[in-house]
């Protein structure tokens, strides 16, 4: 954020030149009221599942949401139920992308200007090779059956492979990923967390209680949804240790984790990550998607827990299957009303520079530091320098 005496001067293309008081800005000033900041990152996204909006009701719970997710994301609503997904290159049929480009265009109105987004299919290809935002892709694996792991992997790959031949800079710009700790087995998290050249991860993190008691016991409401996709989990007894404990150590010490969600992220949780021995000890990002969390479930995590942990915190916002849109404005409006205490500083840095550092972009975006392209927002209909319902976001550059 500039302050309320400052200009920020750029290149007609907005490359950050400099930030001077105004005395000293000359008489070629454009003066907008309101609250100037860098563009938003959105940190976790589902752009694939743009097409289900409206499609799953409020409130469901994670489980029945999931099963939904995976029912509904490839079929008409009233087709047999299906869990699978499309082969990588499979044709996306031209209403879906266009859907997709109009999900896109809404985070360009949005003031987002670059995306961690999650892939299980190359169904976003065609609309993200028009470079109009950054992504970074993070292409998922799933498969908790060990016996799965190596044909799991080698699919995801395939859609790894063909991201990557659409980036000159592939592994900067893609990575290999686990959906989430009940959905990885360890040979498969191995095979992940091993891949050359994965730096940069993100998982989908205790999003539920639930998903603490599946692994303290291998019992609770995570059983119904392996009963109905036909998958035998009985080998599974728990490890005794609530999830985060129970998978971090499949990661090592120079990769940066992005943990998606965080409701059921709780101080015994942080004591365990402080307690890994460095060499398995990755530097976490918390990812707050609070709009997609009260859609779901409607809870919210511990906000003052994660902010005060003293690891960074970004925003996302989930997917159009679990928000009504796809805007960091909308999230972090949720969160200041939810924690007032939170300043409107804290809150943008999280919406921009943090992500940007989070996605490994912060040489270009995140900041108005000279020689950046960050994109300039502009913030209108603020009291008192605090978002209100009415604030909007109006995109400069």
């Amino acid at each position: 954020m500039a302050g309320p005496d400052t200009v920020l001067i750029t290149t007609a293309e907005g490359i950050v030149q400099s930030l001077v008081p105004v005395v000293e800005a000359g008489e070629d000033i454009q003066y907008y009221p309101g609250l100037i900041c860098p563009g938003f990152i959105n940190c976790h996204c589902h752009l694939e599942l743009s097409h289900m909006k409206g499609v799953l009701p409020e409130g469901s719970g994670l489980i029945d949401f999931l099963l939904g997710v995976l029912w509904q994301r490839n079929q008409p609503a009233d087709t047999a139920k299906s869990a699978t997904f499309p082969a990588p290159g499979a044709a996306v049929p031209a209403d879906r992308t266009a859907l997709l480009a109009a999900a896109e265009q809404s985070m360009l109105d949005a003031g987002i200007v670059a995306v961690g987004d999650i892939c299980n299919t190359t169904d976003t290809l065609p609309v993200k090779t028009a470079g109009r935002l950054f992504y970074h892709n993070f292409i998922e694996a799933m498969g908790f059956i060990e016996s799965s792991a190596p044909d799991r992997l080698a699919q995801s790959l395939q859609v790894f492979q063909a991201f990557a031949e659409a980036y000159t800079l592939p592994i900067e710009a893609n990575s290999l990923v686990p959906h989430a700790p009940y959905s990885v087995s360890p040979r498969l998290f191995e095979g992940i967390t091993g891949f050359p050249g994965n730096h940069l991860l993100t998982i989908h993190n205790q999003e539920s209680a639930e998903e603490n008691s599946f692994y303290l016991t291998g019992t609770g409401d995570f059983l119904r949804l392996y009963q109905a996709l036909g998958l035998d989990v009985s080998f599974f007894r728990g490890t005794g240790r609530r999830s985060l404990a129970s998978y971090l150590p499949y990661f090592y010490r120079n990769q940066h984790l992005l943990l998606v969600h965080n409701v059921a992220t709780t101080q015994e949780d942080l004591e365990d990550w402080a307690a890994l021995p460095t060499y398995r000890r990755p530097d976490l990002y918390w990812c707050l998607c609070p709009n997609a969390n009260l859609y779901i479930g409607g809870q919210l995590p511990d906000v003052e827990l994660l902010a005060g942990s003293g690891l960074p915190v970004v925003i996302g916002t989930d997917s159009l299957a679990s928000n009504h849109q796809l805007s960091i404005l909308e999230e972090i409006k949720v969160l200041q009303r939810a924690v007032p205490q939170l300043p409107t500083s804290t809150l943008l840095r999280w919406a921009t520079y943090n992500g940007a550092e989070a996605l490994q972009l912060d040489s270009i975006l995140g900041s108005f530091t000279p020689g950046k392209q960050p994109g300039v927002l502009l913030l209108e209909n603020m009291e008192n320098d605090r978002f209100t319902a009415g604030t909007t976001v109006q995109r400069l550059l």
